[in-house]
């Protein structure tokens, strides 16, 4: 009987659909998890090598700042005047506030 309606089947089908389209959103799920888990931990990576950085410039601006080589000389002029401004903006500070 070609054209009947079978409606055992269509519930079937329905249910298999429904199915795979529910583990297809949790796979996706997942990756999304995963992906967020992974950029957190690219992230904590980042401000490793970043601290570092940091850490290398503040050293060597400690021990070179007086005499630094040709290419750092002027960022520690920059941190010189960053650093002479503090102090300036500091004693107005304390000017300000009587002290």
């Amino acid at each position: 009987m070609e054209g009947n309606f079978d409606g055992k089947e269509f519930v079937n089908k329905i249910g298999e659909t429904i199915s795979a389209k529910g583990k297809e959103v949790s796979d996706k799920a997942k990756d999304v998890a995963e992906i967020v888990r992974l950029k957190s931990q690219i992230k904590s990576c980042e401000d490793i090598v970043k601290r570092n950085y940091m850490e290398i410039g503040r050293r060597y601006y400690e021990l070179h700042a007086s005499t630094p080589e040709e290419h750092y000389a002027e960022q520690c002029i920059a941190i010189n005047n960053a650093q002479d401004n503090i102090a300036e903006y500091e004693q107005k500070i304390k000017e300000i506030k009587g002290v």
